[in-house]
């Protein structure tokens, strides 16, 4: 299978220095149509489009402005953007969020990013007479010397971009409708995207979404390359037979998450009608006694696959398709 790559970098990627760029342009939604700009420059008519974190987020956007440009849509540790991108609040996180805000060199950064983006037991492992942690924080120290400390802009319009991102119903119908397959793989431990949330926007995406779920953190595609180098080729190769969508997703038939909320909505209007039949009930019966009901309802990214070494500043991927 040959494929032509591009890794491009995004304007809310982290690493900028200027004071003047606008928040208001630092949207997945602006970025998108960035991408669909290289496409058209690049003159792929179609691609894969891939993405990873907010790369993931751009991805979506993508996929439902040109869903007729789209030949399958990989979502790498994604969310749905707002309040999802908040992390999983335990002891860890808030240490690693101290230690990020204290951070004011390579050397301090490359070590809480680390712990941001890995798992404990894949930093532990010994590579030869060292630990990988000990291999990678000369990595990640080098890689951010090189290119700089994120700066506060930077920063800011990452920020900016997953909070105000948002996939509307509308957008989900787009993708679910275009016909191209869609693969959303995660990271079980991951602390920054948390796995809820993608498994609840696989679901949302029905019946073309398949959701593949490995051991590891935010940088899951490091972690278990092989595992994710075969997710995604597997989404190629299904795509290219045209598969169909209710082969390749599994989930069951009645997982998606909107017949989900009808379901509980439909058992929570049952209910209500049997406790309101229970409370007719008890008063008729017995009107002395009462019945009280309580219904509670700038990530330094380095990508490494196998075969090749590439560090990227980019999140997003676009793969062309070639025939």
């Amino acid at each position: 299978m040959q494929l032509f790559v591009k890794f491009f970098k995004q304007k809310a990627c982290g690493i900028h220095r200027c004071s003047f760029f606008l928040l208001a342009e630092c949207r997945t939604k602006i970025m998108a149509k960035d991408a669909i700009a290289l496409m058209d420059h690049l003159g792929w008519r179609k691609a894969h489009i891939f993405g990873h974190s907010m790369g993931a987020m751009i991805a979506c956007k993508l996929a439902a402005l040109v869903p007729d440009r789209v030949l399958s849509l990989a979502l790498l540790n994604v969310t749905g953007g707002g309040f999802e991108c908040l992390p999983k609040f335990d002891s860890r996180t808030i240490s690693v969020a101290i230690r990020f805000l204290k951070a004011k060199t390579p050397e301090q950064r490359a070590a809480v990013d680390l712990d941001t983006h890995y798992t404990k037991e894949y930093l532990d492992e010994q590579v030869g007479s060292s630990t990988r942690r000990a291999i990678l924080y000369q990595e990640y120290v080098k890689g951010i010397s090189s290119t700089g400390m994120q700066s506060s802009h930077g920063f800011d319009g990452q920020v900016n971009a997953c909070w105000t991102h948002k996939m509307t119903r509308t957008e989900i119908e787009l993708i679910r409708s275009a016909g191209f397959l869609v693969s959303v793989i995660h990271g079980r431990h991951d602390i920054i995207a948390q796995i809820y949330h993608a498994r609840r926007l696989a679901k949302k995406l029905q019946p073309v979404a398949r959701m593949v779920d490995l051991h590891g953190g935010h940088l899951v595609s490091h972690e278990r390359t092989e595992e994710v180098n075969q997710a995604l080729c597997e989404l190629i190769s299904a795509s290219e037979k045209k598969l169909s969508p209710h082969v390749w997703t599994n989930f069951s038939k009645d997982s998606s998450w909107w017949s989900e909320k009808g379901s509980l909505l439909g058992q929570n209007k049952c209910r209500g009608q049997n406790l309101q039949r229970l409370r007719n009930s008890l008063c008729r019966k017995a009107a002395s006694k009462h019945v009280v009901c309580l219904w509670s309802l700038y990530v330094h990214v380095r990508v490494y696959t196998k075969g090749y070494k590439k560090c990227a500043s980019s999140q997003s991927w676009v793969f062309p398709h070639i025939s």
